[in-house]
């Protein structure tokens, strides 16, 4: 596979990523240890959409510099991501409770396949723009 197809599935899997933690995430109900702060769900929907945007605009085009702004999104929607996979580090302390389950599966698989795998998507995606492969 060339590197321009690898970011093509790994551009329409990112998408996925961003769109799914809103709709999972979206309700107070929120799986998990933790509950997740309205702004950090925002940070990574309202990073995520423009990172989409303007990735497909730079694949599309060839612009490099759209390229080089979408990654800037990228990065903070990667930072948001790992951040809310906070949400099942162990509690500890005499009024801690085990974690809240929900539909989507058992445990943080899901979450962590999810946005350990953006995470390597956006490093691949620096390294391919920054070496001029894309």
């Amino acid at each position: 596979m060339t590197p321009y197809r690898i970011t093509l599935v790994l551009t329409v899997l990112a998408a996925v990523v961003v769109v799914l933690t809103r709709v999972r995430l979206a309700k107070d109900e929120g799986a998990g240890r933790l509950s997740i702060p309205r702004g950090l769900l925002n940070t990574h929907t309202f990073s995520g959409v423009p990172a989409v945007i303007l990735w497909v605009a730079f694949l599309v085009t060839g612009n490099a510099l759209l390229g080089w702004i979408a990654l800037l999104f990228w990065w903070v929607t990667v930072v948001a991501g790992l951040l809310i996979l906070a949400r099942w580090l162990p509690a500890r302390g005499r009024h801690s409770s085990g974690p809240t389950a929900d539909t989507w599966g058992e445990g943080p698989g899901l979450s962590a396949l999810a946005h350990v795998g953006l995470l390597v998507g956006v490093l691949l995606f620096t390294g391919f723009l920054a070496t001029g492969n894309i």
